[in-house]
């Protein structure tokens, strides 16, 4: 006899609880963004991927708009107005729990952040009574790497560490990492989609306000290698408008209005 259907579910038979939804926010990211895509899809029938792009000049959003006309897992939000890394975060996590999304997928579109580590991190995130909100993708624990960087750059990402850490109190090694496994309840508990920071603090904003709500966090170690194509735009002023948004962060703390 038929089971009767589960009202979570969508016509291809996932439930709301399962469906993981890839948000890759993407700047000129032409090169990488299709190869990446891919291995994010076939990594189950549950995935699908969705690509904020802020109008590339590359053309990245209308590679991407092709490609989805054929694949149906594949989804686009092009902005054009109000760019910026945490602008595009922030709109990339609400569009996933308007998806429908029970886990969310955050990392960076030029194949730094490689889709082999996604099950394990799904695995350590286990189920709701588990009480871990967020998984991180670490390079700092054991069995992380940080591959193809100078000392140079080793040292300031060390340095960059332990001064968050030390300024929010959170503890886990690598506080910088983009490259993160959301709980559908975890990001509407911080109210992910109305997050402020303009820039790359959002990845400390969210983490200090998951640390603040007292929700799990877990770490898997990754390896973390160069762009594949293209070059960064992370420039030295970027960084250091981060870490001014800490400072930023640790005020609206102390003063009741975060």
């Amino acid at each position: 006899m038929p089971q009767p259907r589960n009202p979570a579910q969508d016509a291809a038979g996932t439930s709301r609880a399962t469906r993981v939804v890839c948000t890759l926010p993407t700047y000129n990211e032409s090169e990488n963004i299709l190869l990446l895509a891919r291995e994010l899809l076939a990594l189950g029938p549950e995935f699908e991927v969705l690509v904020i792009d802020d109008n590339s000049p590359d053309g990245t959003w209308r590679i991407v708009g092709e490609a989805a006309r054929a694949e149906p897992r594949l989804h686009l939000l092009h902005r054009t107005q109000d760019r910026g890394r945490g602008r595009s975060g922030r709109d990339g996590f609400a569009r996933a729990l308007e998806m429908g999304a029970g886990i969310v997928i955050e990392m960076d579109a030029d194949c730094s952040h490689q889709p082999r580590f996604i099950p394990r991190m799904i695995e350590v995130l286990g189920p709701p009574e588990s009480g871990c909100g967020l998984v991180l993708g670490s390079r700092a624990i054991a069995g992380g790497l940080d591959a193809d960087r100078g000392w140079t750059r080793r040292l300031i990402t060390r340095l960059a560490n332990f001064y968050i850490r030390a300024l929010l109190g959170v503890r886990v090694r690598d506080c910088n990492s983009g490259f993160r496994c959301w709980r559908r309840s975890t990001l509407e508990r911080i109210r992910a989609s109305e997050a402020f920071s303009p820039g790359p603090a959002i990845v400390q904003e969210l983490l200090y306000k998951t640390a603040r709500e007292g929700i799990g966090i877990a770490e898997v170690p990754i390896e973390f290698s160069n762009r594949l194509h293209g070059q960064s735009t992370l420039t030295l002023r970027t960084l250091m408008q981060g870490y001014t948004a800490v400072l930023r962060l640790r005020w609206l703390s102390l003063t009741g209005r975060l």
